[in-house]
Parts: structure tokens; sequence; C-alpha cells
């Protein structure tokens, strides 16, 4: 198998506009939204452990749209429900922003609590 461009690779992140207007807001999540959400959210992880060096891991936890007031949510207070069929990103720019600010923002808590890291 050769090697494939960053771009082929990163190709499945991107949703424009139009796709996104086109895809349901109720429903269970596809398979391919939930695996885009679990290598997202692994790559953060990793540059995190690149940069800080504790060893990290993304929990998620999914719920049925019913049982409760976040059918997804993840350590840090955030929680996404329609929006979760719909997770991807514009631009590549964008795509790389909001991993950037989750490295970012995970490093200066770190920095900001080396206490709590230690094992």
């Amino acid at each position: 198998m050769g090697r494939q461009s960053d771009a082929t690779l990163l190709a499945d992140f991107i949703v424009t506009k139009e796709q996104r207007r086109a895809l349901p807001t109720i429903g269970d999540p596809d398979p391919a939204v939930l695996w885009r959400l679990d290598m997202f959210y692994t790559a953060v992880g990793l540059a995190i452990e690149e940069r800080s060096g504790p060893v990290t891991s993304p929990m998620m936890e999914m719920k049925p749209m019913g049982a409760s007031d976040d059918c997804f949510s993840r350590p840090g207070g955030w929680s996404l429900c329609r929006d979760i069929l719909r997770f991807g990103f514009e631009t590549f720019r964008k795509l790389a922003e909001a991993g950037t600010k989750l490295v970012d923002d995970a490093t200066a808590a770190i920095e900001a609590y080396p206490d709590v890291t230690r094992a």
C-alpha cells in the first residue's frame, strides 16, 4: 500500500456547509461519525502526551438522545447533542485550529496543576 497524502488521510474530517445541511440533526450517529470522533480525540490525546508527558486517553460516553440532556459528553464539560451527527470541520485550517486549541488548553491545565498529573 502506497503512502497517502495528508489531505487524503484527513479528508473524512472535512464536512462542508452544504454537506452539513444535508445531514440529519436527530437519530443515532453513523459509524463513520463515531470513527471521526474517536480518531480526532485520540490524536489530541497523543499530542498532549507528546507535549506534556502524562499518558492520556479520550473518554467518551454515548447515551440515547432521550436518556438525559447530554447525549454525548466528555471530560471538561463539553456536551454535544444535535451536532454530533454532523461532527467534522469545514476546512483543514479549522480542523487544525480545533485540535491545537484542545492541546493548548490541556497543556496549560497540566502546567497549572502539576501535582494532579504526577503519578
